[in-house]
């Protein structure tokens, strides 16, 4: 410990039982999925998320996104659905609202006392209430507000509704994803949204540093097109520096072999032979030593050349293994396999138990159980304070407390 700094935490200190994030204060004007995601992660670092819901559409659009739903004691099915539930915890829900005067008057007053506010409206929906940063800014000159949408708040695109499918679509992750000779294929889930999630995340968190240090607010302009755009990685720049589209190799990798998925006699196994020794090492497995001296296959690059005749004789020998064998043989050779998992083994897995990946929480409609967050702190874990709630639980509690944000 630094003697000339009695506030730096000794390694061996316990954690504190806040997230890092306690008291800072988030309005959430979003629904579905991406601003959701964000506000979520937010409320699980410690801030505490009061969340704006429509009465008359039944509040956020994923609680009719079921089944499943959580049925209560009296066999009643809630309005807890599975989809609404994966991005809304750590969350206090207010019906209200916003197309009456009463209820555009009670989200100022809420941004007022707010540190973040996160928005997922078209491009202009909230101006005509008063409720876009162009109208609160003056007011609220250090309020950090986030809007999300799906082509951004700029560009000839930007009144166009945006969907996860569609921006996977747009941005280019379909065109790589899928088996060379089918169809473009989605993520099988909301890859889209849950990135955009992400990156408005870390963006609010630079934007709060930013407010730390001189006072000031600003917006941040999040699209779901550009966070898959950003989200092409190799792949995009390769293709912006050569002009040659990219190939849809299913489950194989476009600069590494071998590296996929490959079947055995009882089972899929995963593959990633990152070098030229660890390929020696899978060859000596195989018991084709000679291939990893053949030039066709010797090194990375030759084996991208002759990708399909190295595939040619792979195949057939991985058949003669079982899918354990595969990888207990691998894990002795210290070249990276493992296997392709249904849901009902990760769950089972004592890895995901280990590492807190399933949590239950309580709920007003009953026991739910969640997935856990990832991130891992030594001083400032996260924290499950809130089950999802309910369209507009907190309503009445909330608005009537000369603190609304109190109850973190």
């Amino acid at each position: 410990m630094d003697a000339s700094n009695p506030e730096q935490p000794s390694p061996d200190q316990s954690p504190l039982p806040h997230g890092a994030l306690k008291g800072i204060k988030v309005l959430d004007l979003s629904r579905i999925l991406a601003g959701p995601t964000c506000t979520q992660l937010l409320g699980d670092l410690g801030a505490t998320v009061l969340k704006i819901e429509n009465p008359k559409s039944g509040g956020d659009d994923t609680r009719q996104w079921g089944p499943p739903y959580v049925v209560g004691a009296d066999g009643e099915k809630s309005d807890l659905s599975a989809y609404f539930m994966a991005a809304n915890r750590n969350k206090r829900s207010i019906a209200l609202d916003i197309a009456t005067p009463e209820g555009q008057a009670v989200v100022r007053r809420l941004a007022a006392e707010a540190d973040i506010l996160v928005e997922n409206f078209k491009p202009g929906g909230l101006a005509k209430y008063g409720l876009d940063y162009a109208s609160l800014k003056e007011e609220l000159p250090g309020l950090i507000y986030c809007s999300i949408s799906g082509y951004g708040q700029t560009g000839p695109n930007r009144s166009k509704p945006g969907y996860d499918l569609m921006a996977q679509g747009y941005g280019g992750i379909m065109s790589l994803t899928g088996e060379p000779e089918g169809q473009p294929v989605k993520a099988g889930v909301g890859i889209a949204d849950v990135m955009c999630g992400m990156y408005a995340t870390i963006g609010i968190l630079a934007a709060q540093h930013h407010k730390t240090q001189t006072g000031e607010g600003q917006q941040i302009d999040l699209a779901l097109v550009d966070a898959q755009v950003a989200w092409l990685i190799n792949e995009g720049v390769a293709y912006l520096n050569t002009g040659n589209l990219p190939q849809r190799r299913g489950n194989e990798h476009p600069s590494i072999v071998p590296y996929g998925l490959y079947e055995t006699s009882d089972a899929h196994v995963i593959l990633a032979v990152g070098n030229d020794s660890q390929f020696r090492r899978f060859m000596e497995f195989l018991s084709l030593e000679g291939l990893a001296d053949d030039p066709s296959f010797a090194t990375n690059p030759a084996r991208l050349e002759n990708r399909e005749a190295l595939n040619d004789i792979l195949i057939p020998a991985l058949k003669r293994f079982t899918m354990d064998a595969v990888i207990v043989g691998m894990e002795a050779r210290k070249v990276p396999a493992g296997p392709v998992q249904t849901l009902d083994r990760v769950f089972a897995s004592d890895q995901v138990e280990a590492r807190d990946m399933a949590i239950e929480m309580q709920s007003t409609a009953g026991p739910v159980k969640l997935l856990g967050n990832p991130l891992n702190f030594s001083r400032t874990p996260v924290t499950y304070r809130h089950a999802p709630p309910q369209c507009g639980e907190g309503t009445e509690e909330i608005l009537q407390a000369e603190d609304p944000f109190a109850k973190a």
